[in-house]
């Protein structure tokens, strides 16, 4: 049995056979976090993982299914941390996947040396330069989407403070940010390697892009083959469909 609280609810992941809490009045997870997993390179037998900005720990039970290494989510919402938490011993995953309830931009102090085979990230897209009104006036989704409690460039240096020499950081953002995370991802000593941009359909303008750099590693991007989510019928394309719902059966 698992405790639920309040209006939260118990959730099928049904390509990786395995169950999340989620509620509406939280910020649920997105299609993003389903990509970003699928798409960052996770060593398969052993390794450390964190994954910030973990909200309830979409992307380490994901991650659960590619690798037998430890994953720790880090989210700064008290309440979505134990979501997480709670979902992770429902699982079974308590020995391989934890979450840290903390500020992110502490990490680096809280960790000493400890370095990450991998990170990775599914930020607050928006900065706070738009118009208050704009912005969720529930907390917890305004935390999710804007730039309230960490910007983009806290996410990427913490990133790259806790990444080991050669290890890998990805994100999963917005295409109108991708010379700002490219520009910041230097700065911090994470080269770009793969960029993949996704459309919600052909001819589509993308609308997310999916990026993964190594820590001081040498200059070489390569651009993926575009992803797209929906085809001409609206329906889920073969790839974004094995993704939610798995491999179908022959």
């Amino acid at each position: 049995m698992v405790e639920l609280v309040g209006d939260e609810r118990l959730d099928y992941l049904l390509a990786e056979n395995l169950r999340i809490i989620q509620s509406p009045s939280v910020f649920s997870f997105s299609l993003d976090a389903v990509l970003l997993a699928q798409f960052v390179y996770v060593p398969i037998q052993k390794g450390n993982i964190m994954d910030l900005c973990t909200g309830n720990g979409i992307i380490p039970l994901l991650l659960s299914k590619r690798t037998r290494g430890n994953i720790t989510g880090v989210e700064i919402q008290e309440r979505l941390a134990g979501m997480a938490e709670r979902s992770f011993t429902f699982n079974g995953l308590e020995d391989r996947l934890k979450v840290i309830n903390m500020d992110l931009k502490e990490l680096p102090a809280m960790l000493e040396n400890k370095k990450f085979d991998v990170v990775t990230c599914n930020p607050p897209y928006f900065p706070l330069t738009e118009q208050e009104e704009k912005i969720n006036s529930n907390i917890h989704y305004a935390i999710a989407r804007h730039e309230i409690e960490c910007t983009l460039e806290d996410v990427v240096r913490v990133c790259s403070q806790i990444t080991k020499q050669g290890g890998k950081v990805a994100f999963v953002h917005r295409p109108g940010r991708l010379l700002d995370i490219i520009s910041l991802m230097r700065k911090y000593r994470i080269e770009p390697k793969r960029l993949q941009f996704v459309h919600s359909k052909l001819g589509k303008p993308a609308n997310t892009l999916l990026i993964e750099g190594i820590k001081d590693g040498n200059p070489d991007l390569k651009i993926l083959p575009p992803l797209l989510v929906y085809d001409e019928n609206g329906e889920y394309t073969p790839e974004v469909r094995e993704m939610l719902f798995g491999k179908e059966q022959s």
